[in-house]
């Protein structure tokens, strides 16, 4: 059920990120990249990269002189009041550039008050969202967005919520055997995607990459129709590297 590679992790990107951030931050009449890369120890090439993601992003600004200052995005999500509405904008501006890269319709979910919740989606014409044809908050034992929060849980987490809504069989690919399933979250890697495989829809494969911020257990998934599987693991691996935006926006 899992990549066999560890693709790129977004949480290293993130922390990196956060440095930058803190130095342009400390320089309000702007710093420049050489003295970024003296404060933060970045080298110029992964130095650059972050630049590039935190422009796009709207956290930092380029002057004229070249120096960077902190971005308009940062300041509505730094501020009080308006701070969730502002956070669900640049959540979902991040969502929709995700279903554009990776072709796929996209999901943000968070683990809350000990129920799966898919919070906000990407989808299009061409990537159209799966049917939810059982409640979301029944089938983490059979959905990769489910998957990856359970796994994220320790183990009285995951017991207690599997005492609650019992393993059902949704296709003949799912997993209902408590025990296989618990095995099959503890050996699976942190840093791999976790894969649904026509277990919760047939027709359907989906992929899932976690996103925890602090305390709070999330993930960022994707689904595509089963004529798609071929390219999956290639979307995969994209969504991982793509979900740093994410966990930044979540984590400032």
């Amino acid at each position: 059920m899992a990549l066999t590679h560890e693709p790129t992790v977004p949480h290293h990107s993130v922390q990196d990120a956060l440095r930058v951030l803190e130095t342009v931050a400390r320089h309000p009449a702007g710093v420049t990249g050489t003295v970024l890369a003296r404060r933060t120890g970045l080298g110029p090439r992964r130095l650059a990269a972050l630049l590039r993601m935190l422009r796009r992003e709207g956290y930092v600004e380029q002057g004229a002189d070249g120096s960077y200052v902190t971005g308009a995005a940062l300041g509505r999500l730094g501020s009080a009041e308006g701070r969730q509405e502002a956070l669900r904008a640049t959540l979902q501006q991040t969502l929709d550039r995700l279903r554009d890269s990776v072709g796929a319709a996209v999901y943000l979910s968070r683990y809350v008050d000990g129920e799966v919740r898919v919070t906000q989606y990407a989808e299009g014409p061409a990537t159209p969202a799966v049917h939810e044809w059982v409640d979301f908050r029944s089938a983490a034992h059979a959905s990769a967005i489910g998957k990856s929060l359970l796994g994220q849980l320790d183990a009285d987490g995951r017991r207690d919520h599997l005492a609650r809504h019992r393993p059902a069989r949704l296709t003949s690919r799912t997993i209902t055997s408590e025990r296989v399933l618990l095995s099959c979250l503890d050996a699976h890697p942190p840093t791999v995607p976790v894969l649904d495989l026509q277990e919760y829809a047939v027709g359907t494969v989906c992929a899932a990459v976690p996103i925890t911020a602090g305390s709070a257990v999330g993930c960022v998934a994707l689904s595509l129709p089963v004529e798609h599987a071929h390219r999956l693991r290639r979307a995969a691996d994209r969504l991982n590297r793509g979900a740093a935006p994410l966990l930044l926006s979540l984590a400032i």
